[in-house]
C-alpha cells in the first residue's frame, strides 16, 4: 500500500461507459486522466480471469504513461451457459464490440442450451475486478460481484455493455432501466470500489 493516497490517476478503459462510471466513483480531489489522451489502444487480454486481465491493463498503460494507472476488467456470467460469456464478454460483441450483438448472441446460446429458458429464472451475475498499478508493481487488486438473472428481451437505454439484459436481485427493472446515479450505487464496479478507497 502506497504512504500516501493517490492524487493523479489514469482510468485504463477506452470504454466511454466505463469511464463515466468509474469516474463518478473517483474522490474528487483525484486529478482524472483517460487513455484517450495518449491515444493508446488496449492489451490484449491473456489473463485466465477478471483479476489477471485488469492487472494486465493496468501495468500496461502504466507503463506507457507512466502514471499510476486503475484499470477494470469486468463482464457477466451466466449459470446456464457455464458462466459464459465471462471473461470473453467484450468479444461476445465481435471485433468492434457491438453489445446489441453480444446480447443477441446471449439469447441464442440460452436458446440452444434450453428451449424453455424464457419461462424460467436464469441465474447471473456481474463480476468487477479493478486494479492499481505503478508501473510494473500492483498496489492493488480486488473483485466484486452483484447477482441477479437475465432478461427475455433487451429493456432500457442507459448504462451499456449488457446492463439492457441484467435484473439485479430484489429488483424489477433492468440496469439498462435505471437511472445511472442509482446504479452507480448498487452495481459491481460500485462494491468493487468500496474495497479500493483505501487506497484512494
Amino acid at each position: 500500500m502506497p504512504t500516501q493516497k493517490i492524487n493523479k490517476l489514469l482510468i485504463g478503459t477506452n470504454n466511454i461507459g466505463k469511464l463515466r462510471e468509474i469516474k463518478s466513483l473517483l474522490p474528487k480531489n483525484i486529478e482524472i486522466h483517460s487513455t484517450s489522451e495518449f491515444n493508446l489502444k488496449s492489451p490484449i487480454e491473456s489473463g485466465k480471469t477478471f483479476k489477471e486481465n485488469s492487472r494486465i491493463k493496468s501495468q500496461y498503460f502504466s507503463k506507457k504513461t507512466g502514471l499510476i494507472c486503475l484499470a477494470d476488467d469486468s463482464g457477466l456470467e451466466i449459470d446456464l451457459l457455464e458462466k459464459n460469456p465471462g471473461i470473453y464478454s467484450a468479444r461476445w460483441g465481435g471485433r468492434h464490440g457491438d453489445f446489441n450483438k453480444a446480447i443477441k448472441r446471449v439469447h441464442k446460446e440460452l436458446s440452444k442450451k434450453d428451449k424453455n429458458w424464457k419461462n424460467k429464472k436464469i441465474r447471473a451475475r456481474f463480476v468487477c475486478a479493478l486494479s492499481i498499478s505503478y508501473l510494473d508493481k500492483k498496489i492493488a487488486c480486488v473483485q466484486s460481484k452483484i447477482e441477479g438473472s437475465i432478461s427475455v428481451e433487451p429493456k432500457g437505454t442507459n448504462g451499456f455493455g449488457y446492463d439492457p439484459i441484467f435484473i439485479p436481485k430484489g429488483k424489477r427493472q433492468t440496469f439498462g432501466e435505471m437511472e445511472p446515479a442509482k446504479k452507480y450505487k448498487m452495481d459491481h464496479r460500485y462494491f468493487a470500489f468500496k474495497k479500493l478507497r483505501k487506497f484512494l
